[in-house]
């Protein structure tokens, strides 16, 4: 009981309700605007709550982190152009919705299953992540390196279409991680004279360039005008009670989907949003209407997209590993606060663990009262000039990048980190792995080390769930290239069998 009290306690200080609002009506925006993804609003936010105390800077980026999970339906459905990757799979249903004069139904159905998703996916976490931090104290050296490479390889697996590139991309995120000093010995490593990199290359710098100024140089660079125009007729707003009960079988699936799915490190709401339309669309007695303006099919999509949120938050709190880029970001800005999420936070800190859990259960309801009550005055920020948006974010992104350290250097570091995210994205490599690797590369040098002090080599294998973990790792990045070999194998059979019977009908 004292916990729950301690939890709910600094939630009662004004400065931190401002921090919630804010947060709020920063995500609902970054959403509404086609291109600026929560990852990206998050990483830029985080620069500047590096000054506030913990909860306050909590409550502006886990609000950032639902409001965008409102504000990217609305591009998706009245301009066919997902606000955020998790709003993919609501373009297939939403957009034609639209067209039908049924944007105004789309909009709200789609507020009232982002919002029973997140909840669900909420009391999951409230039930499980406990006890799974319970589990993973009892972990030595050698199963957190191996819980580390776990998530890692996962990541690679997910996040790109080349197992080869995620791969890289995840060693050259260990790499950056070896620069400054060792985490045993306290020795200086590829430092070369710079005071600077002794404490290691700023990570809160990196993200924002990665995320941030990456994607901000990535438009710049293709940028098109426009050519779909929003659809203005709203139609009717709210569902009858027949579309209502039409859309409790696919909320349902989606909210089981989404929380499994979230709960995969870098499996995050696009991937979710897609699996849950695709079960939907099979286990419905209408499939023929899904991508034509199914209720069924935004109710499915929009559910399992959005349950990732209460997922990604299970893994990251429970076991230190992010459960997606947003989360990467929160967790880089709590190491810097001094607290350490992962299994040690449920004994540490209890009551921060329901002071987040409220955050994201509060920032929820004021969502979904944002999006009914200001829908049309969001729907008219998609006429804004793109120009005016990237002069901002530009401008935000250096001035937050300063006041985390009050030195150009890591500006300069932020800069390059952007560059270097703009040449991975043209070249297919992921940036994920490459934060995560940056994040968790100390986390896993110090356990290897220590595992094969105390226990030697023969630990990693020899502890049972050390060895389960690893082998899940190679099933991880195996899996991925035997089903993509499989397919190139239909395709090269099938293409066999279609050139024999083109010379078949030659001949005769």
């Amino acid at each position: 009981m004292n916990v729950l009290v301690d939890g709910l306690s600094p939630l009662l200080d004004p400065t931190v309700l401002v921090c919630l609002l804010a947060g709020l009506l920063v995500g609902t925006l970054v959403g509404a605007f086609p291109g600026v993804t929560g990852s990206m609003a998050v990483a830029l936010a985080s620069g500047f709550t590096l000054t506030l105390e913990p909860v306050q800077g909590l409550a502006v980026l886990l609000t950032i982190y639902v409001g965008a999970n409102y504000g990217d339906r609305i591009p998706s459905i009245l301009v066919n152009t997902p606000g955020t990757p998790a709003a993919i799979a609501t373009t297939l249903d939403g957009y034609p919705l639209a067209k039908q004069g049924k944007a105004g139904l789309a909009l709200v159905a789609s507020s009232f299953v982002t919002t029973g998703g997140i909840l669900v996916s909420m009391a999951v976490f409230l039930v499980a992540a406990r006890p799974i931090a319970q589990i993973a104290l009892e972990f030595g050296p050698a199963e957190m390196f191996a819980l580390v490479v776990f998530g890692l390889t996962v990541m690679i697996s997910i996040s790109s279409k080349s197992i080869l590139k995620g791969v890289i991309a995840g060693i050259v995120g260990l790499a950056i991680a070896t620069v400054g000093r060792d985490p045993i010995t306290g020795d200086e490593r590829f430092v070369y004279g710079v005071n600077d990199l002794n404490s290691g290359l700023p990570f809160i710098a990196v993200i924002i360039g990665l995320f941030g100024i990456a994607e901000l140089f990535d438009q710049l660079l293709t940028h098109r005008e426009q050519s779909v125009r929003p659809i203005s007729a709203l139609g009717r707003w709210w569902p009858t009670r027949g579309e209502l009960k039409q859309m409790r079988k696919p909320f349902a699936l989606g909210s089981v989907i989404g929380t499994v799915v979230g709960v995969v490190p870098a499996a995050g709401g696009d991937i979710a949003g897609l699996i849950g339309w695709d079960r939907a669309k099979r286990l419905s007695k209408q499939p023929e209407k899904f991508g034509k303006g199914s209720l069924e099919g935004l109710a499915a999509a929009d559910t399992s997209s959005s349950a990732t949120l209460g997922g990604s938050l299970t893994t990251t709190m429970a076991l230190g590993i992010p459960g997606d880029s947003v989360m990467a970001v929160m967790v880089g800005s709590m190491v810097i606060w001094g607290l350490q999420p992962g299994p040690s936070l449920f004994t540490d800190n209890p009551d921060l663990v329901v002071t987040i859990a409220t955050i994201m259960i509060l920032a929820t309801v004021l969502s979904l009262g944002i999006s009914l009550v200001r829908m049309r005055g969001m729907v008219r920020l998609l006429d804004l000039p793109r120009h005016y948006l990237w002069a901002g974010i530009l401008i935000f992104c250096v001035v937050g990048t300063y006041t985390t350290t009050n030195n150009m250097y890591t500006v300069w570091v932020m800069l390059g980190s952007g560059v270097l995210g703009v040449l991975m994205k043209r070249t297919g490599f992921p940036a994920g792995p490459v934060v995560l690797g940056l994040l968790l590369g100390p986390l896993a040098e110090a356990n290897l080390r220590r595992a094969l002090l105390i226990d030697g080599p023969s630990s990693l294998v020899t502890q049972p769930i050390s060895a389960v973990l690893l082998v899940l790792a190679l099933i991880g990045l195996g899996t991925p290239i035997i089903a993509r070999a499989r397919a190139s194998r239909r395709q090269g059979s099938g293409e066999a069998e279609a050139r024999e019977k083109e010379s078949s009908g030659s001949v005769r």
